[in-house]
């Protein structure tokens, strides 16, 4: 046998421990290389694993072996607790026998039925989690020598990385698992139901911008979707598994959302402590998602067309300029062409951002997707130790004769309301109460024109009050008409 030094040695050793690294590297292959190091290092003719297959007798089983005899080891039933490797697996200590024909522990009908003579075997325990998951076994020198103490402390660092390799091998396990049911709750949280053809035109347009840079605006009323439909462009494009950045640009006041996109350095403002990356920098090679960018005031747009035109920014309070590759989405209830006519948005941000223009229908323009609509939200909100509740054949009918102002968002929260609160096994027109207020308009043969009108504007101003979350600022540019005007009429309509 050649002699290999203890340099050459803690080098194959710290080889095959950076080989655990690699993601792609499975169990069989790792075993085999393992074996194949054993004999290049120390001169072991044959190799062998045995994993645990009961915990409370310890039975083993041949999981893998060098050599031809694989076949054969697999077909051997070894009797709990029984020959070296037994002793080894029950009390999770190691045995060297240089000469196994004088112990006792040998069983040796294994050897007898691969036909392969024994005559030193070195025997060492997985440990997981303090338990012996299985039994590594040397079988052997090609030299006719038995295992000497140098040989034993090397097939000792084989063992104990055999050992991590499992614990990894069943970390990722766990991972998998658990990565399996993120996906499935992120595929379910942003599921596009529907087969009308209005959102089915909204898909295809969607899918079909996906895999190129192209800035997108997503336009439709609140609770439409739009953000359901910024996820889909992200996740059917080359950038699916890097940064979805969401944030809404009317949620927070122009100083701080500044601060939010482009960062800060140190001390660029009292209580500026440490440095903080924006937004933009976070969702380099990825998605940034502007949520009611119609809110944006005017300064923060010609920060933003800057940043969209050079690709690059500075951080507040800094000098060094970025640089960023960032796939921009918009979206907004606002009709942003409006704005720009009345000096609200800038021109030249409009065209950058309108570049691919996606109008969402709201929900009254594509009842035939409510019944599945209903369905998923069923499925999506029954916790998982209750029976889904059922649906009566009058529901429909009940749900379609409302107009349904605050659209998806309004008709999922109103079937997780009905879930909660509804005793009965079925879901039915009862379990869906309707204010007054949002009722379809009904105009009575018989009613003055004046009634008829007040009570058009009462339910028109009311839904769309309902549609701003109550902001009448907002509600007066929706309705076109000025704030002091709104208010008034509320006053008269008596508007809760």
């Amino acid at each position: 046998m050649k002699l290999i030094g203890i340099q050459t040695n803690i080098l194959a050793l710290r080889k095959i421990s950076n080989l655990f690294q690699m993601a792609s590297l499975e169990v069989d292959e790792l075993l085999a290389m393992v074996m194949d190091a054993a004999k290049d290092i120390v001169g072991v003719k044959n190799g062998s694993l045995l994993l645990v297959q009961d915990e409370k007798t310890f039975k083993l089983q041949f999981y893998q072996a060098s050599g031809k005899n694989m076949g054969e080891l697999k077909e051997i039933d070894l009797p709990p607790g029984v020959g070296i490797s037994g002793h080894v697996a029950k009390t999770g200590d190691s045995i060297i026998s240089n000469d196994v024909s004088q112990d006792p522990r040998w069983y040796q009908k294994v050897s007898e039925k691969v036909k392969i003579p024994v005559q030193c075997m070195a025997s060492f325990p997985l440990m997981h989690e303090k338990k012996v998951i299985g039994v590594v076994q040397f079988l052997d020198k090609v030299d006719g020598s038995v295992f000497a103490q140098e040989d034993v402390e090397i097939l000792e660092q084989f063992s104990k990385l055999m050992a991590k390799f499992f614990q990894v091998s069943h970390s990722r396990k766990l991972l998998g698992e658990e990565f399996g049911r993120l996906k499935e709750q992120y595929l379910q949280r942003y599921a596009i139901v529907g087969e009308s053809q209005a959102i089915q035109k909204c898909i295809a347009i969607a899918e079909k911008v996906a895999n190129s840079k192209t800035a997108v605006l997503l336009t439709g009323e609140s609770g439409t979707g739009k953000e359901l439909f910024a996820h889909l462009i992200h996740d059917r494009g080359q950038r699916q598994n890097k940064p979805f950045i969401s944030v809404s640009c009317g949620a927070l006041p122009a100083s701080i959302l500044e601060r939010e996109l482009f960062g800060h350095e140190k001390g660029a403002f009292t209580g500026a402590d440490t440095q903080k990356i924006g937004l933009f920098e976070a969702a380099d090679t990825g998605t940034l998602f502007l949520d009611e960018i119609g809110e944006l005031p005017m300064d923060m747009q010609v920060k933003l067309l800057r940043v969209i035109q050079e690709e690059s920014f500075i951080r507040l309070g800094g000098t060094k300029t970025i640089e960023v590759d960032v796939r921009l989405v918009t979206a907004t209830n606002r009709d942003l062409e409006k704005e720009v006519r009345e000096g609200n948005f800038r021109q030249d941000l409009f065209y950058r951002i309108n570049v691919i223009k996606i109008t969402l229908p709201p929900l009254r323009e594509k009842m035939e997707d409510l019944p599945d609509l209903v369905s998923f939200f069923i499925k999506k909100h029954t916790p998982e130790n209750q029976p889904v509740k059922k649906i009566s054949k009058s529901l429909f009918p009940h749900l379609m004769s409302y107009s349904w102002p605050g659209n998806i968002r309004e008709l999922e929260n109103s079937v997780e309301r009905a879930i909660v609160l509804s005793d009965d096994e079925e879901l039915g027109p009862d379990a869906f109460p309707f204010e007054t207020s949002h009722l379809p308009i009904e105009l009575n043969i018989g009613s003055s024109l004046k009634e008829a009108g007040d009570s058009f504007r009462k339910t028109f101003i009311t839904n769309t009050l309902k549609s701003t979350s109550g902001n009448r600022t907002k509600a007066a540019k929706i309705l076109d008409v000025q704030r002091s005007y709104l208010s008034r009429l509320i006053k008269e309509l008596d508007i809760d």
